[in-house]
């Protein structure tokens, strides 16, 4: 089979397409003939070494395909099955080995690709909007980059709960998908600060260090921000008294693996998640799909903002 290494950390130009042994399962383990593996800014922090992984290394996150082969001490999936999975590194490949506790059934109505889109980024939006701040009617949410393809998860999953949301973008192009996403009021980055200031319940911030400061002017007294990325880069290091001063303000890191450790919560997740989108009410916005060969494009085009929606590699 075919599949995606890092043998030295660095740009887009380290990620090697390379032949490698049809994997076997272990004990608890399954082979997954890959249909699609999602690009996340995640999958760039391990290429890049802002995340440590020993070397080398396959990469890649998140995926969705047909069981092939099941490993040992296996109960409850079968060769032919159709599963997810986020959070397991070597996704990037023809045929993934992932531990079975890990994957999630795909229901009749949702392909292999969509499953594949929404998994990481779907269930990040899950426990932003359900866990780290229980979204409730009429809160007053604010979520940079409303464009990509985690804003639009989040300003869905944030107007199913009955929320205000407001979003930040960077061209008009984008602000249409914003507003589609269902986005009710659209800014861009540079202007956001002064009509929301001291008013918002929640910031759901995947940027990082351009918008940081900004988002916790529009905070609320005891408002929460949740950084949950850095797409423009990380956050300087950080005064806490400065949440004193601001209003009591509360500030999170979050990550997923966090809040899927335990399967019955993972499988939660990934059920109301493909509830949503087989009955209509969430919708998957794929952008683009490459050829897996075609890995360090797509790592550029994510990294340089020039896409909307999802990224997804074919194997």
């Amino acid at each position: 089979m075919h599949a995606i290494i890092v043998s030295a950390q660095g740009g887009p130009e380290v990620l090697e397409y390379v032949e490698r042994p049809d994997p076997v399962p272990g004990e608890g383990e399954v082979v997954v003939d890959v249909a699609a593996s999602g690009v996340n800014f995640i999958d760039i922090y391990h290429r890049s070494g802002a995340y440590k992984l020993d070397l080398p290394t396959p990469i890649g996150s998140e995926g969705a395909g047909t069981v092939s082969a099941v490993g040992p001490g296996v109960e409850g999936v079968a060769v032919g099955d159709t599963v997810a999975w986020a959070n397991v590194i070597g996704s990037y490949a023809e045929k993934a080995v992932v531990p079975a506790k890990r994957v999630v059934p795909v229901p009749e109505g949702v392909s292999a690709e969509v499953a594949a889109a929404a998994m990481l980024q779907g269930m990040t939006a899950h426990y932003l909007t359900h866990s780290t701040h229980e979204v409730r009617e009429g809160d007053r949410v604010l979520i940079h980059a409303g464009a990509g393809g985690m804003g639009q998860l989040l300003i869905q999953l944030a107007k199913l709960k009955g929320a205000k949301v407001y979003t930040t973008v960077s061209t008009s192009e984008k602000e249409k998908l914003a507003r589609e996403a269902g986005a009710d009021e659209v800014l861009r980055y540079d202007d956001f600060v002064e009509p929301l200031r001291r008013s918002i319940d929640v910031v759901y911030d995947g940027v990082g260090r351009t918008t940081f400061d900004g988002g916790l002017e529009v905070l609320r007294p005891r408002g929460l921000m949740a950084l949950y990325g850095a797409a423009s880069g990380p956050v300087p290091p950080v005064d806490p008294q400065i949440l004193n001063s601001k209003g009591s303000l509360f500030l999170t890191r979050p990550t997923l693996i966090h809040h899927i450790a335990d399967r019955e919560e993972l499988l939660w997740r990934a059920s109301d998640l493909f509830g949503w989108i087989a009955s209509g009410h969430l919708r998957i916005s794929i952008s683009h799909r490459y050829p897996l060969t075609e890995a360090r494009q797509a790592h550029e085009d994510l990294a340089g903002r020039r896409t909307t929606g999802k990224l997804l590699l074919i194997p």
